[in-house]
C-alpha cells in the first residue's frame, strides 16, 4: 500500500533528505586516490550521528556498514572495506539518513583523481537520465514515463539499464511502495498522485545489464566486468510538479 504523505510530513522529510545531501557534500574532498572505503564510511557515519540522525543502512537486514560504496564494476550495495581507491576509479556513495522519524535517500558518482573520458560520458549520461525523469514527475504522470525516459536515453547512447534493482517509496520506512522501475513504456504503470514520495535511482552499465551477487550476499557487480554508475534523489509529488528533497541549490549539481 502506498503511504501518501501530508504536507506536514513532507516538511519533516525535508530535514532528513537535506542531511543526506549534506553528507555527499561533506565527503567529496575525501574521495581521493589512496583513501579506503572504510575511511569514507567512518567519516559519513560520524557526520550523520553528530547531526542527531542514524545511518539507515547500518544493520538493515544485516548490512554491516553505514553507507554503500560501489566502485567501478560494482553496481550497488558495495560494503565499505580496506580497499584503497585508485586514480581513475569511479565510485558511488549511497547515503540514507533517519531523522525525526523519516528517511532521506540519495547517492551520486565521484571520479577518483583524474577522470577518464570514457567514464565521464557514462557518468554524465546517468546524471542526465535522472534529471530528465525528474522533469516528468507530477500528478497525472505515470511510473512508466520515468522508466521509459531513462531507458531510452541510456540505450540511445549504447549503454544498458539494470533491471533487478529499482527506486522505491520512502518515508517512515526505508523502503515502501511503489517500486520505481528504470525501464518502461510511456503512459503505463501507476499514476502519480500528490503526496507520493519516492526515489529515482537509475543504475546504468557500460556494457551488458547482467549482474551477479558476490559471496558477501550484498554487493552486485556486472558480469562482464565493465563499469556501472548510479545517481539517486528522493522526491515528493506536489500539486503541480515535484520537489527534489535531496537537492541543495548551489551545492549539489545533479
Amino acid at each position: 500500500m502506498i503511504q501518501l504523505k501530508t504536507d506536514d510530513e513532507v516538511d519533516i522529510m525535508r530535514e532528513s533528505a537535506k542531511l543526506a545531501a549534506e553528507v555527499l557534500v561533506m565527503i567529496e574532498p575525501f574521495v581521493q586516490p589512496g583513501v579506503t572505503t572504510n575511511r569514507l564510511n567512518d567519516l559519513c557515519h560520524d557526520f550523520i550521528i553528530s547531526h542527531g540522525a542514524i545511518p539507515s543502512p547500518l544493520n538493515y537486514r544485516g548490512f554491516p556498514k553505514s553507507i554503500c560504496s560501489s566502485v567501478n564494476e560494482e553496481i550497488c550495495h558495495g560494503i565499505p572495506s580496506d580497499r584503497k581507491l585508485r586514480n581513475g576509479d569511479v565510485i558511488n556513495l549511497d547515503i540514507t539518513t533517519y531523522l525525526n522519524g523519516f528517511h532521506g535517500d540519495t547517492s551520486r558518482m565521484f571520479h577518483v583523481g583524474s577522470a577518464r573520458k570514457k567514464m565521464s560520458r557514462l557518468v554524465e549520461t546517468c546524471k542526465e537520465a535522472l534529471q530528465s525523469a525528474i522533469k516528468l514527475v507530477r500528478p497525472g504522470a505515470f511510473l512508466g514515463d520515468i522508466g521509459a525516459t531513462i531507458q531510452n536515453l541510456a540505450e540511445e547512447r549504447g549503454y544498458s539499464v539494470v533491471r533487478e534493482f529499482c527506486g522505491h517509496g520512502i518515508g517512515r520506512a526505508f523502503h515502501e511502495d511503489p517500486q520505481v522501475l528504470h525501464v518502461g513504456t510511456f503512459g503505463e504503470g501507476l499514476e502519480l498522485r500528490k503526496g507520493m514520495v519516492f526515489t529515482i535511482e537509475p543504475m546504468i552499465n557500460e556494457g551488458k545489464p547482467d549482474l551477479k551477487i558476490l559471496a558477501d550476499k550484498w554487493t552486485a557487480v556486472t558480469t562482464d566486468g565493465l563499469a556501472s554508475v548510479q545517481f539517486e534523489h528522493t522526491l515528493a509529488v506536489l500539486e503541480n510538479g515535484c520537489e527534489v528533497l535531496t537537492r541543495i541549490d548551489g551545492l549539489t549539481d545533479f
